[in-house]
Parts: structure tokens; sequence; C-alpha cells
């Protein structure tokens, strides 16, 4: 091991356990002879690769290090890389990169660029198979910026760069100006789902690793649950806007993963309800920020939150995690550029609730308004089993801009009435249970024990698809 080694030895040994990591390919050397390359051969030729334990179970890894040739992607650099994937793929075992690097080197031109190729190819084909987590640091542009999007979670050190083309290179961006390469650009942008430091990602990689399954044939960590199964949640009900406190409250000793980035009134995370991992998609009204202020959202559905919930519901179906929604939404975020980008994104959570077959549980909180009530988990798109709180609204519109329509030009006292009758009859969590669209109408403090009871009877679930090579959404 060179002791220039040291900075991607470092970020390896802080995510496994210690004294498990084996190094594979340690002596490998670029074979390349152009532009006198052979002066700068170096062993591990600018990437650590190996396996270690995280937790105890097995765990594939890469780190590339700027010291050794700048971290370039060379023919031999992105063989061990790929030869990584290969082992994770053989294994049925996770695989984490650590990404660093100055690009493609120049000297080896189309072999640098063939071996790349064949990193894309394995990381494609592994998708669904393993979990791949990516960490980026310093610098990742170019076609190495790929990888994260191809993985499944990407944890981002909050001084690095990530791109395609140089923030220079683009019209009206620059390091200087508006650099969208930064981490906080890069969260805003959705293709990063963590931020923090190195010691921050490291912490976070590994929480995450200890809630997932090591590949697509495995459940999800079911254990021993040492919190008690038919424990009352008395209050719960007042974390209705931020429902980060219901996730707290239901799950396992409190645990929540949360697992996204941008898109605040969307929580996509990892909890574990009697022992065993579930994930969770959940709407929020409002947060508690860093300085411990609490800040109101309009309740909206937007494009970044559904874009969260539709990777969240995507992933999970295909490592055969159950899935919990927590639905409250009383409608879509009226913007310009929402309205863009707002059709396709819920036709893909659509398709990816219709689609997946793991156990989906909906509890119904607050008010659910119009296709927003349809599009978060109902029955109708494939929910298993629906529970509301006995307050919750569920029909196409508040029953007071639903008077307007019915008595237009009515008095007030007129419009009232009709707006309660409206409620009580069209709207009432009485009138979806009664038509069926509801299971049970709860009390909050029995959501832990009834969300657990659905769980375990769905454990076994089993469905059937139409016959298809894929979907095309």
């Amino acid at each position: 091991m060179s002791d220039t080694q040291g900075r991607a030895l470092l970020r390896i040994e802080g995510l496994l356990d210690a004294g498990s990591f084996v190094e594979v390919g340690g002596l490998v050397t670029a074979r390349n002879t152009d532009f006198k390359a052979t002066l700068e051969k170096k062993p591990s030729d600018g990437v650590v690769t190996g396996y270690g334990t995280v937790d105890g179970s097995l765990v594939y890894v890469y780190s590339q290090d700027m010291t050794v040739l700048g971290g370039t992607v060379g023919e031999m650099h992105a063989k061990k890389i790929a030869n990584v994937y290969c082992l994770a793929a053989k294994m049925g075992a996770p695989i984490v990169g650590f990404l660093e690097s100055g690009g493609l080197r120049l000297e080896e031109s189309t072999d640098a660029l063939s071996s790349l190729g064949s990193i894309y190819r394995m990381a494609a084909r592994l998708s669904g198979s393993v979990p791949q987590i990516v960490g980026v640091f310093g610098s990742c542009g170019g076609g190495l910026s790929f990888i994260p999007a191809i993985a499944d979670f990407v944890f981002m050190e909050k001084d690095a760069h990530l791109f395609v083309n140089s923030p220079d290179a683009i019209p009206g961006s620059s390091r200087d100006r508006k650099d969208l390469s930064t981490a906080a650009s890069q969260e805003e942008l959705s293709n990063v789902d963590f931020t923090g430091s190195e010691e921050e990602i490291l912490a976070g990689m590994r929480n995450l690793l200890s809630v997932l399954p090591a590949n697509f044939g495995e459940d999800g960590y079911t254990g021993v649950c040492e919190d008690d199964l038919n424990r009352l949640t008395a209050g719960i009900d007042a974390y209705a806007a931020d429902t980060m406190g219901i996730l707290q409250s239901i799950s396992d000793g409190g645990m929540v993963i949360e697992a996204g980035g941008h898109g605040k009134s969307m929580i996509t995370a990892f909890i574990r309800l009697g022992g065993t991992t579930v994930g969770v998609i959940a709407n929020r009204s409002a947060y508690t920020d860093e300085a411990g202020n609490v800040q109101e959202l309009d309740g909206k559905i937007c494009p970044c939150g559904v874009r969260k919930a539709a990777k969240m519901l995507r992933f999970c179906d295909a490592f055969n995690i159950p899935v919990l929604t927590i639905a409250s939404a009383t409608g879509y975020k009226a913007k310009e550029k929402a309205e863009d980008m707002l059709p396709k994104a819920a036709a893909r959570l659509i398709y990816a609730y219709a689609n997946a077959d793991v156990p989906k549980v909906t509890l119904c909180i607050g008010s659910l308004y119009g296709s927003a009530a349809v599009l978060m988990g109902s029955r109708s798109v494939g929910a298993d089993m629906v529970y509301a709180w006995p307050d919750t609204k569920i029909g196409t519109m508040a029953g007071e801009a639903a008077a307007k329509i019915l008595k237009p030009g009515a008095d007030a006292a007129t419009l009232k009435e009709t707006a309660e009758a409206y409620d009580a009859l069209q709207q009432s969590v009485a009138s979806a249970a009664a038509r069926g669209y509801v299971d049970c109408v709860i009390s909050p403090a029995e959501t832990r024990k009834y969300l657990i009871g659905a769980f375990e009877m769905l454990y076994a679930k089993r469905e059937t698809l139409p016959d298809k090579k894929h979907g095309t959404v």
C-alpha cells in the first residue's frame, strides 16, 4: 500500500468495520506507454478497491485518490472498478464508491473511454440487483458524473463539485456567479440525496447500509424488536403538519433515516416497524429548520417531491421493502416551472405505485383534495390497506370552494350551510370508508399498532402483473 493512497484508504476505513478491509488489485499499474506514461506508473493506478464489512455484512468498495495520478480514469483504473462491480454481482452484496477524480486520463484516450463504458455497463446492470451508494468528494466531472446518476443514493461532500460541463462553460453560469456544480445546487437539482462533511457522509452511509437488504433476493432487515409492538402513540396527531414527528413516534426506538434531498414538502425515509425495514413516503406542510424554528409549507405537491417519492418507491419495490405512505395534500404547486414538470413526474409516481408488488399501506391524515388524493398511495393506484384518522377529509375540493360552485351567487348563510353539508356527505372519512376507499378509521394513538399489524398480514403478499418486457413511463 502506497503512502500516497492515504486519503482514499481513510475513507474506506471510515466506512467499514475496523480491520475488515481487504484490498483487491493493489499492485495493478497502467500499461500505456504513450507520452512517456510509464514514468507516471504507480501501484493502485489511482483507485483503491476491495471489500470489507459494515456491521458484519459484506460490502464492496472503491475509492479514487487525487494524490495518485490525479485520480484520473485510465484503462486499468476503470477495470479495477468494473471488477469490484463484478464481485458485488457474484456475491449479491452492496457496492460503495468514493469519487474524486481529475477526469479521463488523456494519455490513454480510447482505452480510457472504453473502460469507462465498462463501469457504466456494470453499474446499469446491477441497478435493482444490489444497492449502489456513491460519495462525491473534491471534483467529479464529465462522464464520471453519470455514475452517481445511476446509483441508488448519492452523498456529496459540502465543498465538492459535480458536473457534466465545467460551470465556466455554461452560459450564465460560472464558479464566481452561479455555480451549478456545488453540493447545494446539485441537491436542489435533485441529483444528490445527502450533503455534509466527510465524517457525516461516512456515518450516514453506515446508517443507510444498516437498514438495507444486501440484494434483491433478501428481505429487509427483520430482527428482534425491543420496542413494544402495541405501544400507543398518544399525541401523535400534533405532528399532522410536520410528519417527521409521526415517523419518529411510530418507528422502533424512534429510528428514522431520511433518504432524499431537495423537496421539503415530501419526506422519503426508512424506518423500522416491528423489526422490519419499511420505506416511507410522506407529505409535509411544515418542518423544523436547523435553528429549531418551525417553517410553514403550503401543503402542495411539487415536482421535486414527486420525483423523490417515485425514486423511493422504485427502490423499495426492487429490494422487497414494504412501503408506508402518509398522505395529506391539498393540491399541486401552482407555478409555471412546476406546471411544466408535474405531469411527467406525477405519471412516474402513478406508474411506480401501480406496478410495485411489495406491501403498500397508506395512512390518510389532514386533508386530501382532488387528484392529489389519488396520487398519494390511494386504493385505486395500488394500496393494499388504507387507514385514516377520524378528522381526515377526502374529496375533490374544500367544502367552501365547492359551495360557491354548487350555489353560485348565494348569500353567506347558504354558502356556509352548503359547505357543511358537502363536507359531511362527500368528503368526510366516514363517507370514504362507506364506499370502501378507506379500510379502517383508527385513532392516532393506535397508529403504530395498526401499521405493524398490516405489514405482518401482508408479509407473504404475492401479486401477478400483466405480461410485458418492461414499462415505458
